[in-house]
């Protein structure tokens, strides 16, 4: 069984916790309150309760981190506590809200402005992910690596898609018709965290999307790292919390893929 560090422990524990009140109410899509964000971006009372929790687990572990959370924000001390909590409550609300079993709660810890351990938590089939720097990454408690394949004409990639007022869908189009004949299958399962972890698991030999959120992906880069993959922005820069764009692969795919995306075309002033 893998060892846990106190980190670890923290988070994992809050991920269950708030779990347990959003398998409540999964499946009972029908009554719950919803209210909208922004075209085709919802929030639910699930979504919030569940953050609720992982705040007050999270600050009653650990008092003086700072905290980065979708729905509320950052916290007051996040420009001057050495760590922060980077927390999404429920990855995949609109998978959530349609009643698909497809959605995961994230956690990230970042020090000093270095990612150094993750969670993402898929409460449906129970599959709890864990990585910390220098430790490797789990399942279960039991150790992952990303997938050896070495071919594109092999591997099956995942990505997102733009949506209602979000995203360039004519630049998506133009990457997906640029990957689509290469690989053995793309998919777009609306729920970044997971697409990272399967990475990391050696499901996705590959993930590429534009546009997200730190919250998105912070847990997600860990992983795939601590199982031995590569985690870069399209077109080969070092990834960071508010870059525009993420490509995860393993070692050997990383430049055949991030070679096949086209980069966007500028616009003109």
């Amino acid at each position: 069984m893998a060892t846990r560090s106190a980190h670890i422990n923290v988070m994992i524990r809050a991920a269950d916790k708030a779990a347990r009140k959003l398998r409540r109410d999964y499946g009972e899509v029908a009554n719950l309150q919803v209210s909208r964000k922004g075209p085709a971006d919802f929030v639910s009372a699930a979504d919030l309760k569940a953050e609720q929790v992982l705040r007050e687990e999270l600050g009653r572990a650990r008092p003086g981190y700072a905290l980065l959370m979708e729905e509320s924000g950052a916290s007051a001390n996040r420009d001057t506590a050495e760590r922060c909590w980077i927390v999404d409550p429920l990855d995949g609300t609109t998978n959530f809200l349609h009643g698909l079993p497809h959605f995961a709660i994230s956690i990230a810890l970042e020090e000093r402005g270095e990612l150094i351990a993750g969670v993402v938590f898929d409460p449906i089939k129970n599959e709890m992910y864990y990585a910390e720097k220098g430790q490797g990454a789990y399942l279960n408690d039991r150790r992952i690596r990303v997938s050896s394949r070495e071919h594109l004409a092999d591997a099956l990639v995942a990505t997102g898609i733009p949506f209602l007022g979000h995203g360039d869908g004519p630049a998506f189009m133009a990457e997906l018709d640029a990957v689509s004949p290469k690989v053995a299958g793309v998919r777009r399962w609306g729920t970044a965290s997971l697409d990272l972890a399967y990475v990391a698991a050696g499901r996705f030999d590959g993930f590429w999307e534009r546009g997200l959120a730190a919250w998105d992906v912070a847990a997600g880069i860990v992983l795939v790292r601590e199982a031995g993959g590569h985690v870069s922005e399209i077109g080969g820069k070092a990834i960071r919390l508010d870059s525009p764009s993420i490509l995860a692969t393993n070692e050997v795919l990383h430049r055949s893929l991030n070679r096949l995306l086209p980069k966007p075309a500028s616009k003109s002033a």
